[in-house]
């Protein structure tokens, strides 16, 4: 799943047919390494989203606005200055490496024309956005790289850009038959790691594809190869470079079992893409099943390929989801950070509890000793280390160990006392360690709702709890809560009902017992930190089993049980469920129920955006 050089060939090949002479209509920088720029065209407005993050750099055209900050940071404020209105006259990658040139035309002060350059960088934490003059001097970049962090290059205001030649890479647009052969040969390593490790722009998955088009084993050693091979290989190596030039791609995304594997610009026969051998590496245009949407599948449901028309909307459709939860989860850190403090802290102390409590274990014996010892310990010799008495309760004989230097009367008070300092500590216990447990519990949903939280509004009312619980303080005294604006998910069953999910305790309470009617159906993953799960039935008698099985599976997957293969979930008509006086938020209570185990799988389950 690589963002590789012929990857970026291909979301620059889009980028060019959509976005040269258009103009920069709005600059905004939504995360502190992240631009979403706004070009319009005669057609219509574009949107080009552009991301530097280290571990999820990305660049593709987008439909979705992002909100920005209500202060724009200095490198958006240094960009509108100079680019604002300004005309894209070129968007360029040189070679195959993963960099893009962006060129802007635009007026400067004395209204004279002048040329910028803005370099978008995709190399893992490496990644940067550069802006540069004419000259290919640095004006400023979203990230600085000082001396002191690389010694290959600064990344400096005032200092020149260039490309640092970390790897000694062939360009494979511009590498022939002996060059190739000789590249090759000499790295005696596997064929694929030796196609990925001599030319720019290709990764592994697609060093496995070309061997695959060849009809070599990828994990063959190259010394290994004939001349027959160097020749096959070669071969499908110079129609990929052609299918390149002639900007002939065919974005896809490979599914094994149901889950996506790979993606690329290229078709992957080597999962299935069509028929066996019908669609090469490097297709003519006319061998591309064109998609009647945006997307067509090839083969079967399980396994399977993908096709979208455009690079860009396979990036959306493939990362969005993974940007969000990257981005969030940096955002909730801080709130991670209190919720597995507190939660270490209490799973600590719930540990010793429960040691102390094995130790009470011990007081009933004591009881019993201290009784036989007031009933019969006037048979006991004076000075003896043990008795034995008959145990009235079991019909057995018992050796109770004595204080030589107690009479027996002296020995069952101190039974006695050893019982009841056990049996209070037994009771302060138990009270303590189910609140203990109590606390635990609400500690892992909320874990669970940080794991499940998709944008800032959700972090608030999750934050909101945490102060409600006295895990944060709330600045400024008592203070002003904060709108809540998250919503539930609303998802829409195959058979039309309306199901929902809370996305915290708080979502979970309102759902069940303001929101839900009586015979409205609830679902909770068994014994499991874990979402609310509401179907509204409507005017419906009964639920079809299909949208049974469909809430349970929210369920499953909104739960700390998701990557299970199996999860046991239960259900139950609303009515039923209960909750106690002075629970914690999102717990209840419910005594019969029914249950099914089921997989967490909700691709096929229909979301409803609002």
């Amino acid at each position: 799943m690589a963002f590789d050089g012929v990857t970026i060939a291909n979301v620059v090949s889009e980028l060019r047919k959509e976005l040269i002479g258009g103009r920069l209509y709005k600059i905004a920088q939504p995360e502190t390494d992240e631009l979403l720029l706004t070009i319009k065209q005669p057609d219509g407005t574009k949107k080009l989203l552009i991301s530097a993050e280290a571990s999820l750099p990305l660049l593709y055209l987008t439909r979705t606005s992002k909100p920005s900050p209500m202060t724009a940071p200095n490198f958006c404020m240094l960009l509108r200055k100079h680019l604002q209105n300004g005309r894209i006259v070129d968007i360029s990658q040189p070679g195959l490496e993963r960099i893009v040139h962006i060129r802007v035309e635009h007026l400067d002060e004395m209204g004279d024309l002048r040329g910028k350059i803005l370099v978008v960088e995709i190399m893992g934490k490496h990644s940067n956005i550069i802006f540069c003059d004419e000259d290919n001097t640095i004006i400023d970049s979203i990230k600085h790289v000082s001396a002191a962090v690389s010694s290959l290059r600064e990344v400096l205001p005032g200092k020149a850009y260039f490309v640092a030649q970390t790897q000694d890479k062939l360009d494979a647009l511009a590498t022939g038959r002996e060059t190739f052969r000789n590249a090759l040969s000499a790295k005696p390593q596997a064929v694929f790691k030796a196609l990925y490790g001599s030319f720019t722009g290709i990764s592994p998955v697609l060093a496995q594809e070309l061997c695959h088009e060849a009809h070599i084993d990828a994990d063959l050693p190259v010394t290994a190869l004939t001349d027959p091979d160097y020749e096959r290989l070669y071969e499908v190596f110079s129609r990929m470079c052609t299918a390149i030039r002639e900007e002939r791609f065919s974005p896809n995304i490979a599914y094994t079992g149901g889950r996506p594997v790979e993606f690329c610009a290229l078709p992957l026969t080597m999962y299935g893409y069509g028929a066996a051998g019908t669609a090469p590496l490097s297709p003519s245009p006319e061998s591309i099943p064109a998609p009647t949407d945006s997307v067509s599948s090839v083969s079967g449901p399980e396994d399977h390929v993908v096709l979208y028309d455009s690079m860009s909307a396979l990036l959306e459709h493939y990362y969005a989801e993974k940007n969000v939860l990257t981005r969030i989860r940096q955002k909730s850190a801080d709130l991670r950070r209190i919720v597995q403090t507190a939660l270490e802290r209490n799973v600590k102390k719930y540990n010793l509890q429960l040691r102390q409590m094995k130790d009470t274990e011990k007081r009933d014996t004591y009881r019993i000793y201290g009784e036989l010892l007031n009933t019969y310990g006037y048979g006991a010799e004076p000075g003896a280390k043990s008795f034995q008495a008959l145990n009235y309760y079991t019909d057995e004989t018992v050796t109770i160990p004595l204080d030589p230097t107690l009479t027996a009367t002296e020995n069952a008070k101190k039974y006695f006392d050893k019982y009841g300092k056990m049996k209070r500590t037994f009771e302060a216990l138990s009270q303590l360690t189910e609140e203990v447990k109590a606390q635990i519990q609400h500690l892992e949903s909320v874990s669970n709702a940080l794991d499940i939280a998709l944008h800032e509004e959700d972090l608030a009312q999750i934050k909101e709890e945490l102060t409600e619980s006295g895990y944060i303080r709330r600045k400024g005294g008592k203070g002003k809560k904060p709108k809540i604006t998250s919503r539930p998910f609303h998802y829409l069953s195959s058979d039309g009902f309306h199901m929902y999910v809370g996305k915290n305790n708080f979502q979970n309470d309102e759902l069940t017992f303001k929101f839900a009617t009586g015979n409205d159906w609830w679902f909770h993953a068994k014994q499991i930190p874990g979402s609310h799960v509401v179907v509204k039935t409507g005017n419906a008698k009964e639920l079809p089993d299909r949208t049974f099985e469909e809430a349970a599976r929210l369920a499953a997957y909104y739960s700390k049980g998701r990557g299970q293969e199996k999860v046991e979930v239960d259900y139950i008509q609303k009515k039923h469920v209960k909750k106690p006086n002075g629970a914690k938020p999102g717990f209840v209570v419910y005594y019969t129920n029914y249950s099914m185990a089921i997989d967490s799988d909700i691709s096929r389950i229909q979301l409803v955006r609002e």
